[in-house]
């Protein structure tokens, strides 16, 4: 699969889910789609990674510019829910989980697009994908872009009038519709995010008892 989408397989080996949300910050961003206030840390995508592979188990050594006790405090070591970063690029927020399932929900999407536009995709390790957009807390488009025919939306009409993604599906290989309707997509939306902003820093927490 191609890795010049944002997210991608590359840097989420496991999948991922990601919501793109136009009109938001960041912080309002975390603060949505957790659903309660939030204690938000600076970390990497390296050093996420790691706080999610030791937990608990983690030391100065394997975080060395990171603060222990307060990564304790923060309650970013707690495995009971997801880890969630979140930054920015031109007028798009997004977040991302490794993983998921998390921010796959369908009410979190809603939530996320009270007033604004969000767009929800997603991918599992085991290679099934889906793609969401809401706007101002309707779904209007839900599906899988190996069956773009089957959208649950509630106007599905919305997505393709604005991006035109089924040709990029259509004109494709099979294997590929997952990268090519992002591609598409993204590119319409002016929310297409370089793979680099999400090497810096950014907002991070961890939402206690998400699973």
């Amino acid at each position: 699969m191609s890795t010049s989408i944002f997210p991608n397989l590359q840097l989420y080996g496991t999948g991922y889910c990601a919501l793109f949300a136009r009109g938001i910050s960041p912080t309002e961003l975390l603060t949505r789609v957790s659903g309660r206030e939030i204690r938000p840390v600076l970390l990497t995508r390296l050093e996420a990674d790691a706080i999610k592979a030791l937990g608990e188990d983690i030391d100065e050594e394997d975080v060395p510019d990171l603060n222990v006790d307060e990564l304790h405090s923060s309650g970013m070591l707690d495995s009971s829910g997801p880890l969630l970063r979140s930054g920015i690029h031109g007028d798009w927020s997004f977040v991302v989980e490794s993983e998921g399932p998390y921010l796959a929900s369908d009410e979190i999407l809603a939530f996320v697009s009270r007033g604004a536009v969000a767009l929800s995709v997603r991918l599992s390790e085991a290679g099934s994908t889906w793609i969401s957009y809401a706007e101002n807390s309707e779904i209007l488009s839900s599906f899988d872009p190996l069956f773009p025919q089957h959208d649950y939306g509630k106007h599905p009409a919305t997505l393709e009038e604005l991006t035109g993604f089924r040709e990029a599906i259509n004109s494709g290989d099979r294997s590929e519709a997952y990268g090519n309707a992002i591609r598409k997509i993204q590119k319409e939306l002016r929310c297409a995010v370089p793979q680099e902003a999400d090497a810096p820093r950014l907002l991070a927490v961890r939402i206690t008892g998400g699973y």
